[in-house]
């Protein structure tokens, strides 16, 4: 069999595109515009419209949403989105944030919010506009809870491997806004949500923690995920009184919202499908993958050895994973499950030519300006030759550095979306 460079570079080239093609489906503009098209926004005799939008994907949100607004109604907007994708907005107060650890800037957004919320009428219609990353992005602590009390948190649910459901049952608690607090504090006024999905399985109660949606549970479900692990003692000690002070919280009514998912990371699956070279077979194996990278890499390369032979395939998964941190190292889980595929690749390699990508579709991997990785069976022979171990990195949680030694970084900007993340796999036996 020959496997040249050239090969590499054109699996490469394409596994990228594909990628690409996944962003490029999940455009919130284009899902809003679609939308509206099909329900426009009604005139309103009084009142005014409030648009409220949330996420990484809320400028583009936002912009498509005032477009749609009826000739000559009165509106007042707030827009709250991470650093990266912050651009001003005619019509809208812009505030740009922490994410994945909230910041300053985000309390000052949440306190926005909730007094903007505080003016609202029978006659007002308020619209939410929710995409990924906005649990983050507005923290909202409940009284007696500090800004520095919620990121200890956030800190701690990170470095411990926990899902994103289970991290949102904790914001969820702790929140004034989170859990169907937005929706509470707007009434009387009807609520309109439009949701860009973030999650495996589209759940509305877990994307930027369910502002418009019910809770997933008592904040003494959320203190019992710390006690399965042994962290109570960890958590600040007004966070651990808030959580053991559940008095049976009173259900929340929801009569005046409405919710419409308008995206979703199997939307971007799909495209991917439809956007193959003719000659390649492709198969989505999962678009509910959770579970630990190190767990997780082994498994995605199990199903690629599997190829069949004389074929090019392409393997797809789409879902959002998680790392246990056990070093100070830099990284992320896309970055994290991109090298560990190549590592358990060379311990038990897959026949002919091939590549994997795990990116973030939001363009932004953990902490970091990379995406995510884009590997090949020569990707820790690279590290090497700098004189680097890559297992050492592994183990320290750094595979920026071993991406970036490689040169196997995904970069390619804030998207302006977030639909969770895509795994590409191409096996390339047709030799």
């Amino acid at each position: 069999m020959t496997d040249t460079g050239n090969d590499i570079e054109q699996l490469r080239d394409l596994a990228a595109a594909l990628f690409e093609a996944g962003v490029a489906a999940a455009d919130p503009r284009l899902a809003l515009e679609k939308t509206f098209e099909e329900n426009p926004l009604a005139p309103l005799q009084e009142g005014r419209y409030l648009v409220i939008a949330l996420g990484k994907a809320s400028g583009a949100m936002a912009q498509t949403c005032l477009k749609a607004l009826p000739e000559g109604t009165d509106f007042e907007c707030l827009v709250i989105t991470n650093y990266e994708n912050d651009a001003p907005i005619e019509g809208a107060t812009c505030f740009a944030a922490g994410h994945p650890v909230p910041d300053e800037n985000g309390l000052k957004a949440g306190k926005a919010i909730m007094d903007l919320l505080a003016t609202t009428t029978p006659e007002d219609r308020v619209i939410v506009l929710i995409s990924g990353g906005g649990s983050a992005l507005v923290p909202a602590p409940l009284p007696g809870l500090s800004l520095d009390d919620k990121i200890g948190v956030n800190k701690l649910l990170l470095a411990h491997g926990y899902a994103i459901q289970e991290m949102n049952l904790v914001r969820q608690s702790l929140s004034q806004l989170k859990g169907g607090g937005l929706s509470q504090l707007a009434a009387p006024a009807p609520v309109q949500s439009y949701i860009l999905s973030d999650v495996v399985g589209d759940d509305l109660s877990v994307i930027a923690s369910g502002p418009t949606n019910p809770p997933l549970g008592s904040k003494k479900d959320a203190l019992a995920l710390f006690e399965a692990k042994g962290l109570v003692d960890q958590l600040p000690p007004s966070v651990k009184a808030a959580l053991e002070a559940d008095g049976g919280e009173a259900e929340i009514d929801f009569s005046n919202t409405t919710n419409l998912l308008i995206g979703s990371n199997r939307l971007s699956l799909d495209a991917i499908l439809e956007s193959l070279p003719m000659g390649w077979r492709g198969l989505i194996l999962d678009d509910l993958l959770e579970g630990d990278v190190e767990e997780i890499a082994p498994q995605l390369l199990e199903a690629a050895r599997n190829a069949p032979e004389e074929q090019k395939t392409v393997y797809i998964w789409g879902g959002e994973t998680t790392v246990t941190l056990k070093g100070d190292g830099k990284g992320g889980r896309n970055q994290e499950l991109a090298l560990r595929f190549a590592a358990a690749n060379e311990a038990n390699p897959i026949e002919g030519d091939w590549v994997f990508l795990s990116g973030g579709t939001d363009g932004r991997d953990g902490p970091t300006d990379s995406a995510g990785g884009l590997v090949d069976a020569a990707t820790l022979h690279r590290i090497r030759q700098t004189g680097e171990r890559p297992q050492a990195l592994l183990a320290n949680n750094d595979s920026y550095k071993a991406l970036e030694l490689a040169g196997d970084h995904l970069m390619i900007g804030a998207t302006g979306t977030n639909v969770a993340d895509i795994q590409i796999c191409l096996v390339d036996k047709d030799k």
